[in-house]
């Protein structure tokens, strides 16, 4: 078994493809819409299955926000450098909700950024990525 994808629904689907796309540095996987049911849905992600899990954007024709609850904690993106990815993600119109630091507790460095919809996504400081894709 693997990790194929993680949905978020969210209220406009265009805004948040612009956030993972343009803010995160994902690509744009794929999209479908099914009319009958009346949702859209958008994959992102920095490769597709079967490399890394995907996120899968769903957007339910005319809702615009949802109740978010308190169960639902967050996504992790492992970045090479967390403060040099908070700047980019500042410079490119991100909201970081909590800057560059060690985790309570530890050593680890870590940051939270919030989406349009308000979903937290943790950075974790890992060297391992200073040479692959994604968020640099």
């Amino acid at each position: 078994m693997r990790l194929l994808h993680t949905m978020l629904r969210v209220g406009n689907l265009q805004r948040s493809i612009d956030f993972y796309t343009q803010v995160l540095g994902m690509k744009l996987l794929r999209t479908s819409e099914n009319p009958e049911y009346k949702y859209t849905l958008a994959f992102v992600g920095y490769e597709n299955n079967p490399a890394q899990a995907e996120i899968e954007l769903t957007y339910n024709w005319g809702t615009e926000s949802y109740d978010m609850g308190n169960a639902y904690g967050h996504i992790a993106l492992g970045v090479p450098d967390v403060k040099a990815a908070c700047d980019k993600i500042k410079a490119a119109g991100g909201n970081v909700t909590r800057e560059a630091g060690p985790v309570k507790g530890g050593s680890t460095v870590i940051a939270f950024v919030t989406d349009p919809d308000g979903y937290k996504i943790e950075l974790i400081q890992r060297a391992e990525y200073a040479s692959g894709g994604g968020l640099r």
